[in-house]
């Protein structure tokens, strides 16, 4: 019995801007700042490899004034809307009726929602009502393979089922006004806003690239790296300068060992697909990959278009990859990252 990916399909905010678009809101945050620091600023954003960025609130809304609770109440009434937005898309791709999901699995950490999102999604498209819920929340960017990862345990456990992962994140919630601290300056230069939506299947007739493996990987004693800190203005992003440098130094541990058991090693891979962190992981992970041929260019591709949008990031680069041509036998590799610090893998073979 095997589990396969059925389909994948991503929902985008209505908000949109270039980053040549953001330049003029940061004028106005930055006002009073030391000029120096104002053009050290703008050239992080110019400089992140990131395009465009998408957000469930208006550019207004997140340079302004707003308390924790007022975006807390955007972040559950748009999530909501663009969490079913993506789910429905899923399954229109699939051609599987709501009905159909056996294992509803939703995966967020920029914001707080009780009941979670799984329950409001079960309401708007009339899911059954023996529906299993799984809300994962403090897992951030790694949480988008993280729930691929349970789903596949559930559907190999119950075969001739089938689970839906939703990913919803609006990092743009999470913007703290008066911090100017690197930490909130990169992070609103790198992330953007998104879901998106993963369909799973243990149904021997059901097609799609097969999860062959999957692992999770934990780096000691380093909490301090990557997460958040509850303030009274909301979520306040802790991100560690030497979280490139962490990953680069694990690699060989993360990959190498992970792809032994299966008898393979990373010249047997076809296809990398990986969560593009920032523009410094990219490089570091191109500086390490490249020389074997391998590229990430799907995993760029995605972080200019969009920005890191946390868990949903990863299914981004997925759906690129679901939706082009594949000869049988070929595999992937998806890699993603997140607080714990931890890595999460899965191998996938079409």
């Amino acid at each position: 019995m095997s589990v396969k990916i059925k389909t994948v399909a991503k929902a985008l905010p209505s908000y949109s801007r270039s980053t040549e678009e953001i330049i003029p809101f940061l004028d106005t945050w930055l006002h009073g700042q030391d000029e120096r620091f104002v053009r050290k600023v703008k050239k992080i954003f110019e400089n992140a490899g990131v395009d465009k960025r998408y957000s469930l609130m208006s550019p207004e809304e997140v340079f302004s004034n707003t308390s924790f609770e007022e975006k807390n109440n955007i972040y559950i009434r748009e999530g909501i809307k663009l969490g079913a937005e993506c789910l429905e898309r899923a399954l229109e791709k699939a051609n599987w009726a709501p009905a159909d999901i056996d294992y509803l699995i939703t995966v967020s950490c920029t914001g707080i929602m009780i009941p979670s999102l799984d329950a409001f999604l079960i309401n708007k498209l009339k899911m059954r009502q023996d529906v299993v819920r799984l809300p994962v929340t403090e897992m951030g960017c790694a949480a988008g393979i993280s729930g691929m990862i349970y789903a596949k345990n559930f559907l190999k456990a119950n075969p001739g089922k089938r689970a839906a992962v939703v990913a919803m994140e609006s990092p743009a919630a999470t913007f703290q006004l008066d911090d100017f601290s690197m930490a909130n300056i990169v992070s609103a230069a790198i992330f953007g806003d998104g879901a998106a939506c993963v369909l799973l299947s243990s149904f021997d007739d059901d097609e799609g690239p097969e999860l062959v493996a999957e692992e999770m990987y934990h780096f000691y004693d380093a909490e301090h790296m990557m997460g958040f800190n509850l303030t009274n203005t909301g979520l306040q992003m802790v991100l560690d300068i030497e979280v490139p440098e962490t990953i680069a130094t694990h690699f060989p541990e993360i990959i190498y060992p992970f792809l032994a058991k299966e008898n393979l090693t990373i010249a047997d891979i076809d296809h990398l697909i990986f969560h593009p962190g920032g523009k410094k992981i990219v490089q570091v992970v191109e500086e390490l990959f490249g020389k074997l041929g391998k590229n990430i260019d799907d995993t760029r591709e995605v972080l200019r278009m969009y920005g890191n949008m946390s868990s949903a990031t990863v299914l981004y680069v997925l759906e690129r990859f679901m939706d082009a041509p594949h000869e049988k036998g070929e595999t992937g590799l998806m890699l993603s990252f997140g607080p714990g610090f931890s890595a999460q893998r899965i191998l996938l073979r079409w």
